[in-house]
């Protein structure tokens, strides 16, 4: 018999972390209405690396004491549509998350969300699959509201 993991209920907003990106306790906004999960990245340089294309970027806002540099493979570029609606070409990546000790791989837009109050924004791909339930009335059901322990 094979164990089955319990559902796990989560607020409309979260801490999590991405540890590959040096990121690793940052508030994150659960967006259903997203399809794809987006990050707010500044500076973004993408560069080839021994035939292999990677982004650099940094996330000024993520709850550090200072901008946090990143880098990335990028996976693919895709049309987004933008919180107005309009479709933008995004660079996407693909990272590990960590949400109330569970850690999965996500894809991730890197976007300019510099007027949104979150700098992580969870979409529906990166939770679908993972038994979760969201409950739209409350934040921080699995996290702390402050920075996770490492």
């Amino acid at each position: 018999m094979t164990a089955t993991r319990e559902t796990l209920v989560i607020g409309w907003r979260e801490t999590v972390g991405l540890p590959e990106l040096g990121l690793p306790s940052l508030v994150a906004k659960i967006d259903t209405g997203a399809r794809t999960s987006a990050l707010h990245a500044e500076g973004i340089r993408h560069y080839d690396r021994n035939g292999e294309q990677r982004v650099r970027f940094h996330v000024p806002h993520a709850g550090l004491d200072e901008t946090a540099e990143c880098d990335a493979m990028l996976i693919d570029r895709r049309e987004i549509k933008n919180t107005s609606g309009l479709p933008e070409e995004r660079l996407i990546i693909r990272t590990l998350l960590i949400l109330a000790g569970r850690r999965w791989r996500i894809d991730i837009s890197l976007a300019d969300r510099q007027a949104m109050a979150s700098p992580l924004i969870l979409g529906r791909t990166a939770l679908r699959g993972h038994r979760i339930l969201i409950n739209p009335g409350r934040t921080h059901l699995a996290t702390p509201s402050r920075k996770a322990a490492p």
